[in-house]
């Protein structure tokens, strides 16, 4: 059996999904009496609307929240990651292809998946270190073992950002969770006496369930986060995935 832990401390944290924008409406959604609904888009009043209107909405809503978490600090190392990104824009490209239609460059360049890491780093002018992670269900656990690797490496600090959208009616039939707009981001330092999270994991045969999930692993995370529960535990690409809020 394979198995690993890491600890870090959350020195900020930000959200954003359509309709819930404040720390109260994030909390009345983590206890049942508020759910995201599509319809409106972040203002992301922060980035210069040259670079603003290229963004598709995931983006918008990942940047939404770097913004937020990290304000006007500098040189800080971003992990962004998302399961399906800019999901929508690729299915566009791959139907114009398909008609024999020529691609915009503009529209490829804001499909691949650093496409909002990328932006952010060019609206800041900052050089950091950007990563750009998928890892299926098991994206976040992940961003965090590589956000971590950073701090171990001698980072002060890393800024992790989540962020998913919906899937097109095109990739409808594979659907395995409940899908929702949303994005979350954490200013991770490390361990501390304060605030601090420990995330540890194990292999597992234990089968998975079969039946799709109620909730996006993103948002089961920053459900943890948001209610302040002790523990979290995850089974997923045969992985146990264990959260623990030191006490």
């Amino acid at each position: 059996m394979n198995s690993g832990a890491v600890h870090f401390s959350i020195a900020a944290d930000a959200a954003w999904a359509p309709g819930i924008e404040t720390r109260e409406a994030w909390q009345a959604w983590s206890t049942g009496t508020c759910r995201i609904e599509a319809g409106s888009e972040p203002k992301l009043a922060a980035m210069p609307p040259m670079l603003r209107r290229r963004t598709g909405m995931p983006s918008k809503m990942a940047l939404e929240v770097a913004y937020q978490c990290l304000g006007d600090q500098r040189d800080v190392p971003t992990v962004f990651c998302s399961r399906h990104g800019e999901v929508q824009r690729s299915v566009t490209l791959l139907s114009d292809l398909a008609r024999g239609e020529p691609l915009s460059p503009t529209a490829f360049g804001m499909s691949v998946h650093n496409a909002a890491g990328g932006l952010f780093s060019i609206a800041r002018a900052d050089h950091a270190n950007n990563i750009a992670l998928s890892a299926g269900k098991s994206g976040v656990e992940h961003a965090v073992i590589e956000a971590c690797g950073l701090l171990q490496d001698g980072e002060s600090e890393v800024l992790l950002v989540v962020y998913d959208g919906t899937l097109p009616a095109a990739y409808a039939a594979f659907r395995d969770e409940d899908d929702a707009p949303y994005a979350w981001a954490w200013l991770m330092r490390p361990a501390g006496e304060t605030n601090t999270v420990s995330l540890s994991w194990c292999t597992t045969e234990a089968a998975e369930a079969a039946a799709r999930e109620s909730m996006p692993a993103g948002l089961a995370i920053l459900r943890f986060h948001v209610r302040g529960d002790r523990e979290l535990e995850r089974t997923c690409d045969a992985r146990r995935w264990r959260w623990v809020r030191d006490a």
